[in-house]
């Protein structure tokens, strides 16, 4: 019989494998090609052993929101091997060590913000990937740039040597019917056209979460964000 530790290791990489088999068929049934989507773990609240037991199982990236309790996972879990995302909201006073520490961030909605982290990015790193957060609903709990203003900050951005405009990202409003979920991921899918008509040529649309990634792949998704499908319900955060 399997002990405590190796039981826990099977749950996570089957829950792996599960996430996996979805990203696959949803390629397939939409028309995208095998591989098309990126899995990012989103890892924020999860003890570093959580994150370990993914890793035994294959992932390599991992999404964290909140600078404080990311520093230990990243310290503990090292960072050649695997690719961190930042996934939350960018203070200010925290772009330092998310310019030095992440591969990856998806929610610059200013361009100060943009600025900061091109400034604090170490020149012997590579430049740090960029989404920018678009705001697709009327909730003001959540951070974005409005679509109108997304032309000029994504030029902005793009002109910033130490950083790299990958896409777009969103949290658009939370729905249980899939016509819906598909009506704000193509909204963030035509702005995404709308830049590259610009001349802006980006290939990332991070988008969809463990509830509705079907439907963000189906609207053009090339990276999903899930938590819970993977870990279970989120410890909540004290």
């Amino acid at each position: 019989m399997n002990d405590p530790q190796h039981q826990f290791e099977d749950l996570i990489a089957a829950r792996l494998a599960a996430v996996r088999t979805r990203i696959a068929a949803a390629e397939r049934t939409y028309g995208r090609p095998p591989g098309a989507v990126t899995l990012l773990a989103v890892s924020k609240t999860q003890p570093v052993e959580i994150i370990a037991a993914a890793v035994k199982a294959g992932q390599r990236d991992f999404g964290e929101s909140y600078l404080q309790e990311a520093q230990p996972k990243l310290e503990a879990l090292g960072m050649e091997n695997l690719t961190w995302h930042f996934t939350g909201a960018v203070q200010s006073n925290k772009t330092l060590w998310i310019a030095q520490h992440f591969a990856w961030v998806h929610s610059v909605d200013r361009l100060k913000i943009a600025e900061r982290l091109n400034a604090q990015r170490p020149a012997h790193l590579p430049a740090l990937n960029i989404c920018l957060q678009v705001k697709l609903g009327a909730e003001p709990q959540k951070a974005g740039v409005e679509p109108a203003h997304l032309p000029e900050l994504a030029r902005a951005v793009a002109a910033l040597p130490r950083l790299r405009l990958h896409g777009l990202m969103a949290l658009p409003p939370e729905s249980a019917d899939f016509t819906t979920q598909r009506h704000y991921f193509r909204a963030l899918h035509e702005a995404l056209q709308a830049l590259h008509e610009q001349g802006l040529h980006l290939d990332t649309l991070s988008m969809g979460m463990s509830q509705d990634l079907e439907a963000a792949i189906a609207e053009g998704a090339t990276l999903v964000r899930v938590g819970t499908a993977l870990f279970g319900a989120r410890p909540r955060k004290a």
